[in-house]
């Protein structure tokens, strides 16, 4: 974890932030920015200000690092407490209104490259074995179901 960013009660319930949880996690964090300026949603809006809090969180944290490396290693919106009020209902009753909270929670992290692999060193790690006529013989033989006459 490079970087992180929290956005406590925010006036979204939890299930709506989690329908453009999938469209981002795992993206870069600039990309992850430009697809979610094409969603037509409220949660849209509130997960661009907070990958562009934990960007600059990044910058802060760590001098000189470049923000292109930067993906989404983990998006969460946990709920948060319930904002409860009444309604009026018929017959002089009044009905309960939930309004929900969530917790956001935005974590980047660097792409990791791997370091290339020598000659020697891939020999090492992936043996390769040798066909013999022992190995060719031993095959699996699908036996046919015996039929009887009557």
């Amino acid at each position: 974890m490079v970087s992180k960013a929290i956005l406590r009660y925010t006036r979204l319930s939890p299930r709506k932030f989690r329908l453009i949880i999938p469209l981002v996690k795992g993206k870069r964090a600039e990309e992850a920015i430009s697809i979610l300026t094409g969603v037509k949603k409220k949660a849209s809006g509130i997960g661009i200000d907070l990958l562009k809090s934990a960007i600059a969180n990044a910058k802060v944290k760590n001098q000189g690092i470049d923000t292109s490396t930067l993906y989404i290693s983990k998006m969460v919106a946990d709920p948060g407490p319930m904002l409860k009020r009444f309604r009026a209902a018929s017959m002089g009753r009044a009905s309960m209104i939930h309004k929900h909270t969530s917790h956001l929670t935005v974590e980047l992290d660097v792409v990791k490259t791997e370091a290339p692999v020598s000659a020697e060193g891939k020999a090492k790690a992936s043996p390769k074995i040798k066909k013999t006529e022992a190995h060719a013989s031993v095959k699996k033989e699908v036996k046919k179901p015996k039929t009887h006459k009557k």
